[in-house]
């Protein structure tokens, strides 16, 4: 059972209702873990905006969405882990790369060197060795590449607590 009170969308503050519409209407459902974020409409907003933010960026989202499985498995969040599985699927990710990436492997040797930097940055809390920058440079990633999967990496972490926190009931199908 969630330790935090999740909002139900027709009877949230004016804020929360707006934000938690958006999810509606993106989505097509209203996720337990984005009800919880709306008891603080400022939260739900952060993640809406950073996660909104990223979409635009150069990763494709098959890959941040193996990022988002990489942090949820080191971060030990289960409601990511099923989460991103399904988003991951929705974004393109075969079912043998929805189970490699759980390990940090993809069947794209450049993807790979992604969600290898992106396992590097959640073990190391961000102070990478010099041999793992080349290693993520030598399969082709750029500058804002490299940002862009240390931001996949925050985002995801902080979703990660954030569900592991609050023990958010799952709604997605269960990962084993």
């Amino acid at each position: 059972m969630s330790r935090l009170a999740t909002v139900d969308p027709t009877t949230a503050e004016p804020q929360a209702r707006a934000l938690l519409g958006k999810v509606e209407r993106a989505l097509g459902a209203t996720p337990n873990m984005m009800r919880a974020m709306a008891s603080s409409p400022a939260v739900l907003d952060a993640y809406l905006q950073f996660s909104g933010a990223l979409s635009k960026g150069r990763l494709p989202g098959r890959v941040q969405e193996q990022i988002a499985l990489v942090a949820a498995v080191e971060n030990e969040c289960d409601y990511c882990l099923a989460a991103h599985t399904v988003l991951g699927a929705k974004a393109g990710v075969s079912e043998d790369d929805l189970a490699a990436g759980r390990k940090a492997q993809a069947s794209d040797p450049r993807a790979e060197a992604a969600l290898t930097f992106a396992k590097a940055v959640i073990a190391t809390k961000g102070f990478v060795t010099d041999d793992d920058l080349e290693a993520v440079r030598a399969a082709g990633y750029g500058d804002g590449e490299i940002g862009e999967i240390v931001a996949a990496v925050a985002l995801n972490t902080f979703t990660n607590y954030f569900n592991s926190v609050g023990q958010t009931t799952l709604d997605f199908p269960a990962v084993r």
